[in-house]
């Protein structure tokens, strides 16, 4: 009887205890604490005990789990499609807002360009394959949305007696964001101690090409080390062919297998590792 009452009172106290606080739910963790203000683009909080104000981006924040019981949940964070590998690059975001994008973790720079086969060239379909093309390379380095800083484009130049003629052209630059990061801990356990894996696919996608090259491969792939990088998990190790290569980011996974990411120079690639 005593051992049932004891576990009663425990069960009351650490109801209590966790109905006392606010928590936010972000992208990655889970953050007791008490929330003094949500503006448009952050909520406020307080660590328990603590009087310092502290802020995160709404992006970053899924939900709400108050004291009282009430949930809010975030359209911001919420509205980022999931990129589990290259061929949803239809999922990637472009946007020209830079509040879409505060909050958001900073994967690189991408760019692309587009041009007509003629001086006859649709300029809207130059421009849409411009667009695609930016796409996918965000996809391959395991990006959702982007944020659009520079887009030039040319319609068709016809030639004359002492001109020559130009087909349309699109070139487009930005800034590649995901609102998720691979978590590294789960990556680590999902290894466990291996070192050999095979790699079964090979993305491609190079400056001057109109689009991504995929392939199956059968290649030995070797891990010496994994780190994490600033929330980014980096592998040292060698990919079969390719010598001159032996850092890489794994930009997703699952139970079966990983994909990760290397470029050189104008050049990414996506490799995808079976597990």
């Amino acid at each position: 009887m005593k051992r049932m009452l004891s576990t009663l009172i425990g069960i009351c106290i650490s109801t209590l205890s966790f109905g006392s606080i606010d928590t936010i739910i972000t992208n990655n963790n889970k953050i007791p604490c008490n929330v003094r203000e949500i503006t448009p683009d952050a909520v406020k909080y307080s660590y328990e005990g603590e009087e310092l104000i502290n802020s995160i981006y709404k992006n970053s924040v899924q939900k709400i789990i108050f004291k009282s019981g009430r949930v809010q949940t975030f359209a911001e964070a919420t509205s980022f499609k999931v990129i589990n590998n290259v061929e949803d690059f239809d999922n990637v975001t472009i946007t020209q807002v830079e509040s879409e994008i505060k909050g958001l973790y900073k994967i690189g720079d991408v760019s692309s360009k587009a041009k007509g086969t003629t001086n006859l060239s649709n300029q809207e379909r130059v421009k849409e394959r411009a667009y695609r093309k930016l796409k996918i390379g965000a996809a391959m380095m395991g990006a959702n949305i982007i944020y659009l800083t520079n887009q030039r484009t040319e319609g068709n130049k016809y030639g004359g007696y002492y001109q020559s003629g130009s087909s349309a052209e699109t070139n487009l630059t930005g800034i590649a964001y995901t609102n998720l990061l691979p978590n590294f801990e789960e990556f680590n356990k999902l290894i466990g101690e291996r070192k050999e894996f095979l790699a079964i696919a090979h993305a491609k996608l190079w400056s001057s090409a109109s689009d991504m090259s995929i392939s199956n491969i059968e290649r030995n792939f070797t891990i010496d080390n994994i780190q994490n990088e600033n929330g980014l998990i980096i592998i040292s190790g060698e990919l079969q062919g390719e010598r001159d290569f032996d850092k890489f980011r794994v930009v997703s996974f699952d139970k079966d297998s990983f994909n990760i990411y290397y470029e050189d120079k104008s050049t990414v690639y996506n490799i995808k590792i079976k597990i």
